[in-house]
Order: C-alpha cells, then sequence, then structure tokens
C-alpha cells in the first residue's frame, strides 16, 4: 500500500513537484474516485483520492516520479435518465492528463451497455483496451525563447498536418518524418521560410482517438478532429516514444520555429469529445461527469445535444467545462510556447442555450483572460447548428477563416455571373463584413483551399468530388465546391487544358496574395499537391493526404511563383494595410482605391450590375496609407493598377489619365508566369496606353 496524503485540489490533473505528485480531478456526481497506478507489465494497483473540497478529489503520492502510468475509476450514479453514466469498471482518461500512452483499442469493454442488450450495464473491465495518462516532467530549457509576435498584417499562415507534412519529405530522417521532430527539420523550416510564411497553423495536435466505425473499415481518423485530452500532445506524432517524451518533442518544435521567426498556431476541438453521443464509449469525461461536461437535451438527459454533427456537445454553461477550456488554453501558451489557436466550430463553443451569442462566457472570460487574450485567436465561424453560420459576428480579438472570401474568389475565377460587387470587397478585406465594432482587415483570414475539401491543383482539375477511398460510397463531403475541370475531368494530357489550369492556379495564388488580410495557404499548394479529387480526406492516413516533395521538382515554376508572389506581398504595405480602404479623396483630390472599367473611366452603378462583367482595373494609391508606421512615420508606397480578367477571351484595358500614374510597368503576370520586383523591361506604357490581357489573367502594373 502507498501512502497518501491529503494533497491539494488545485491544480487539476497529475502535478509532479521534484518529491512527488499530486492528483486532482473535478467529479461533482462521485461517490467515490480510485487512482489507478500501472507498472511496466500493467499490474494496476488502486489508491483512493482521500479529500474531496468544492467536487474535486484529490491526494498525493510522494515519490510517484514522471513516468508514470494512471488512470481513475469513478464510483457513482449510473442513471442516464438523469444524465449520470459512472461506471468504475471503466478506466477513464483525465481530462487534464499531460501526456497519454498508447490508444484505444475497440473492444466491446469499453462501452457502459452491452452491443447486444444496451438495457444492461456492461461492467467488463476495459482497462485492458485503454491508453494510460502519463506523469510528465513539466520542466525543459527553453533557452532564450521568445515569441515572433509577428502582426497580423505582416502575417502569412500555413495550414499543414503534423505527419502529412513529413511523411514524404526526402532529406528528414526516417525515424523523424511525420513528427514534431520532422516539422522542426532545418529542411522544412528552410522552405517555409522560402515561400514567406510566418505562422504554421497545426492541425489538431491534441490527443485524439479515431472513431470504432473507421477503424472497424481499416480507416482511421487521420485530420484528428476527435479529441480527447485537451492539454496532452498527440503520442502517435513523437519520434521519441510515448513515454511523455512528446511533451518534450513538442516544445523543442517550437523552439526550433521561434528560432526561425515562425509562429505555432493550434487547431483546437473544444466543441465536442471522441466519445460521441449517448451511444459511444465511456473513455473519460462521460464517466467522470457526463452531465457536467456535455450539453445534454432538457427534455430527455438521455441524449445529447449535438451542434458538431460528431454526436455531442461541451457543455460550455458548465464551469468547470469552461474551466477545462481556460487552463487548456493557458497551459498551450505559458508552458508549451504556442502563439495562437483556430477554433474548429468555434459557433458551438459561444452556445449559451440555442442561440449563438456573441457575448457569451466563453467570449468574456477569453477577452479578459491576461494570457489568452495576447494570442492570436481565429475562429472557425460556423457549426452544424440553426444560426450556426456567423461569418464577421465574433468579437474584435478575434479573426475569422472566411468563408466568403473563398468561395467568392473560386466563383469569380471560374467564371460565375454577378460576382463582381462581392469580389471586390473581398479583394479589399470584407469591409461589408468585418469594418463595424473596431474591427479591421486583419479580422479576414483569406483562403482559397484549406483541409477540408479541394487542394488547390483539384479545384482546377475536377468538378465533382471523387471519394470513393472512404468508403462511404462517395457520399461524404460537399457537393458545393465552385471548382472547375478547365474542360475535363481530373488528369489530363491537352497541353490547352494543362496550361489555363496553371493559369487558374496563378489566379488564386496572386489573389490570394494581394487581398487585403490575412493570407492562408494550403501545405502544398505552392506546388501542386493532389488528393485526386478527394475532398473528405478525413480517413486518409496514407499518400493520397501526405504532402508529395517530389512536385517541388516537377511543379518548380509554381513554387517559384509562389515564392515571388509573397516577396511581392511582403514588399508593398499597400497589399497589407491596417484598415480598410475609404474611398475618399485626399487633399490633392486622389482616392486610395479607384475602380475602373476596361475602357479606363470610373466604375458606375450600372457597371457594378451588369451580371455579365467580369474583368474590373483596381488603382490602388500607393501614398494613401492612412495608418502610421511604428514610430508615427509616414508609410508610402508605390502605386498600383490591377487589371484582373475573369473572362475567358482577352480584354484590352485603356490606362487612365495622367493623374494615376504618368509610366506604368509591369510586375505581375498570371498568364506569362512572371513575378518581378523589378519591372518587366519589356513591359512599359503611358497613361492612355492600351494593355493587352490574356482571358483568364490577372495583370498588375506598378507606377515608375
Amino acid at each position: 500500500m502507498r501512502d497518501v496524503w491529503p494533497g491539494e485540489p488545485y491544480p487539476l490533473g497529475a502535478t509532479w513537484d521534484g518529491v512527488g505528485t499530486g492528483f486532482s480531478v473535478f467529479s461533482e456526481i462521485a461517490d467515490r474516485v480510485e487512482l489507478c497506478l500501472y507498472d511496466d507489465d500493467l499490474t494496476e494497483t488502486r489508491v483512493d483520492l482521500p479529500e474531496m473540497d468544492g467536487f474535486v478529489w484529490h491526494g498525493y503520492l510522494p515519490g510517484v516520479m514522471p513516468g508514470q502510468r494512471y488512470g481513475y475509476r469513478v464510483h457513482g450514479p449510473y442513471d442516464p435518465r438523469r444524465g449520470h453514466r459512472c461506471n468504475p469498471a471503466k478506466l477513464l482518461l483525465d481530462p487534464y492528463a499531460k501526456a497519454i500512452e498508447g490508444e484505444v483499442r475497440w473492444n466491446e469493454s469499453l462501452f457502459s451497455y452491452y452491443l447486444a442488450d444496451p438495457g444492461r450495464l456492461n461492467s467488463d473491465d476495459s482497462a485492458p483496451y485503454m491508453p494510460k495518462n502519463i506523469v510528465v516532467n513539466p520542466f525543459f530549457d527553453w533557452g532564450h525563447d521568445r515569441p515572433p509576435r509577428t502582426p497580423y498584417h505582416e502575417t502569412v499562415i500555413y495550414e499543414a498536418h503534423v505527419k502529412g507534412l513529413t511523411m514524404r519529405h526526402p532529406q528528414v530522417p526516417e525515424r523523424e518524418r511525420g513528427t514534431y521532430a520532422g516539422l522542426a527539420h532545418p529542411a522544412v523550416i528552410e522552405h517555409l521560410l522560402s515561400i514567406g510564411v510566418t505562422a504554421v497553423e497545426l492541425m489538431p495536435v491534441h490527443q485524439f482517438v479515431p472513431e470504432h466505425f473507421l477503424v472497424a473499415r481499416g480507416l482511421t481518423n487521420y485530420w484528428g478532429y476527435n479529441t480527447m485530452a485537451f492539454l496532452a500532445p498527440h503520442n502517435g506524432y513523437s519520434s521519441a516514444g510515448q513515454r511523455g517524451e512528446q511533451v518534450q518533442e513538442f516544445k523543442s518544435m517550437v523552439r526550433a520555429l521561434h528560432e526561425a521567426g515562425i509562429e505555432v498556431i493550434l487547431d483546437v476541438v473544444y466543441n465536442h469529445t471522441a466519445e460521441g453521443d449517448h451511444m459511444g464509449p465511456t473513455i473519460g469525461f462521460r464517466g467522470i461527469d457526463n452531465a457536467a461536461y456535455y450539453r445534454l437535451l432538457d427534455a430527455d438527459k438521455r441524449y445529447h445535444l449535438d451542434y458538431t454533427g460528431c454526436g455531442n456537445s461541451l457543455n460550455v454553461r458548465s464551469p468547470h467545462a469552461l474551466q477545462l477550456i481556460m487552463d487548456s488554453l493557458r497551459y498551450w501558451v505559458l508552458e508549451m510556447h504556442v502563439d495562437g489557436f483556430r477554433f474548429d466550430l468555434a459557433a458551438a463553443l459561444a452556445r449559451e442555450l440555442h442561440d449563438v451569442d456573441r457575448l457569451s462566457a466563453f467570449f468574456d472570460l477569453i477577452q479578459q483572460d491576461p494570457v489568452i487574450s495576447q494570442v492570436k485567436l481565429i475562429a472557425e465561424p460556423w457549426d452544424v447548428g440553426p444560426g450556426g453560420y456567423q461569418v464577421g459576428n465574433f468579437p474584435p480579438l478575434w479573426t475569422e477563416w472566411n468563408g466568403k472570401y473563398r468561395d467568392t474568389v473560386r466563383d469569380y475565377w471560374r467564371g460565375a455571373s454577378a460576382t463582381m460587387p462581392e469580389f471586390a470587397s473581398r479583394l479589399t478585406g470584407s469591409s461589408d463584413l468585418y469594418a463595424t465594432g473596431g474591427r479591421r482587415p486583419i479580422a479576414s483570414i483569406n483562403f482559397v483551399t484549406a483541409h477540408d475539401g479541394f487542394t488547390l491543383n483539384d479545384l482546377v482539375s475536377y468538378d465533382r468530388k471523387h471519394n470513393e477511398a472512404n468508403t462511404e460510397h462517395n457520399r461524404d463531403g460537399s457537393d458545393d465546391n465552385r471548382s472547375w475541370n478547365c474542360g475535363a475531368e481530373g488528369p489530363v494530357e491537352d497541353p490547352e487544358i494543362v496550361r489555363l489550369r496553371r493559369r487558374q492556379r496563378r489566379n488564386f495564388l496572386a489573389t490570394l496574395f494581394v487581398s487585403q488580410g490575412v493570407p492562408m495557404l494550403t501545405a502544398g499548394d505552392e506546388f501542386g499537391r493532389t488528393q485526386h479529387g478527394n475532398n473528405n480526406a478525413y480517413c486518409q492516413d496514407n499518400e493520397l493526404s501526405w504532402v508529395d516533395w517530389s512536385l517541388a521538382r516537377t511543379e518548380g515554376d509554381l513554387l517559384e511563383f509562389v515564392r515571388a508572389i509573397a516577396a511581392f506581398r511582403r514588399d508593398h504595405p499597400v497589399f497589407r494595410r491596417r484598415r480598410f480602404f475609404s474611398g475618399r479623396k485626399d487633399s490633392e483630390g486622389m482616392r486610395d482605391i479607384v475602380w475602373l472599367t476596361p475602357a479606363g473611366r470610373e466604375m458606375d452603378h450600372g457597371d457594378w450590375h451588369a451580371g455579365y462583367a467580369k474583368s474590373i482595373g483596381v488603382f490602388v494609391n500607393g501614398d494613401a496609407i492612412t495608418e502610421p508606421g511604428p514610430r508615427g512615420e509616414k508609410i508610402a508606397d508605390q502605386s498600383f493598377l490591377l487589371l484582373i480578367n475573369a473572362h475567358h477571351e482577352a480584354v484590352t484595358f485603356n490606362l487612365p489619365g495622367a493623374e494615376y500614374g504618368v509610366s506604368w510597368q509591369a510586375t505581375i503576370d498570371t498568364a506569362g508566369e512572371r513575378v518581378s520586383d523589378d519591372p518587366f523591361p519589356d513591359q512599359a506604357w503611358t497613361y492612355g496606353s492600351e494593355v493587352h490581357v490574356a482571358g483568364r489573367s490577372l495583370r498588375i502594373l506598378r507606377s515608375v
């Protein structure tokens, strides 16, 4: 028998102090909580937590050191009609676990009922099939690590999957491929810097569990949006083993990226957990305090309220669930040194009752928190519940994945009618969405592709999804792709279609990098990664989803284009303004932005609402940037003309009068695959000249 001291109720979780370890877990419904310790041969020793204060059960065990495996068994009522599902036969993960060893091995004992008789309590021990929590050593030599704190208007985000980014990278040692160490490899960091990346946005790294139905079909949850431990880095991404070493490896990755000036943003899934609906397994929260952690139907507490499409929703009305979210966020900032978060289905976190409330307790807590309020906060501003589409409605601290930007830019370049007014708004920072409530263009995270949907290459190669590999008869994934295959479905050898697809990719990329707001690039799009038309590769942990680095050679022209367009944006502050364009005239009678017809005259109401119009000129005034520099100095840039033609035929643009600029030279041409901050010497014009813009292409001219 071990000595068990009373310990303290806080901090929650397992906390090693150099002599022993304190254990603490919340459960309002429990009658008794057993701490289960496991030795190397997984022999179990059970110890009652001796104290309970404020529904927090706690104890301290001297001599328990980092690497110790543990779990909990909670004794209490099993009464589903009242929302209670305690079952001490089930070993439970610690909601505050900082490391997990092993994975869920699907077995009937993981459920609190028998599959053939759901009304009968299942008393089979689940411990042999459960992963174990690990006591961790929190100490790490951070050296001189400092957060880069890149301002939003200078930020370029790169959305990546920890495993998928490096599994096929030839310069990453085989043992490190698909791991935190692999992502920190110098060759990977050098590539990120070469394309102007200032922040990596990592798809979920919280410990997650592949769903039973996927495992039964020989698949897995590759994306990781099925979290089970909000403070633990996923052990499957560790090259060093699973006995808690993943924590040190994750910290080493962050330190290496910070040394290169690259921020780390985590895609976090606090809206639901891996336990699913009322028929799901009991592996943690459900067995600890089901009604406290999950939203239940008021009329029948057997069932979960589901705003996520994943079976359950975390109960953000509960102070203890809210505390878990906030403690997790602070832990990742203070202990793991991450620089921000992208909140999956963020609208679900805002639901107080049934409506999305932008002033909910969750947002209030974020606003006043001295740690979390200072990092980057990015919302996926929708969920699947009623009224869940909330683009533009988040508070001032927040930026948002701008789904309307994605849809509009896709529609414009595929030639959809009547898109011009909205395209103009998306290009200039979406002031229609973000100009109220003190928000600025940086509130818009602009993206054309993301993990969810077609890759950039597939966006111009497929009209339809091709998800047969997911074994759901192609029923999964969105049918609203707004894609265009340029004349044929899938891979082709026709040189005209190949050239058009390449041009369309450049059009999307150039539009992304000259739009006001924050650009987000999806990993592999810089050199044409394909998923062969699969727009929902969430279950494909294989070469279909992994980045193919050989494309960096075969698609070298596209990669060089991305490097050049990213450098172009970095060098020209007029394309990353901190304030919206006003359209008002300055003291010299010039506006900061002017919209022009191909004839060179300013657009009027009729021009804007001509549904057939697909070509537009945009004058952006580099001398009319209203925001000051960091020392109060005036920011000035050259002026530019964007000549944008989504029409399938070439259009001749007449350059406007001398008041806009006397001489112009081309600096970007998506038809000619050219980007240069040195004007093309063979492409120079004076005011009033005619400029030929090829069908479905973009030219940018710079005043000289």
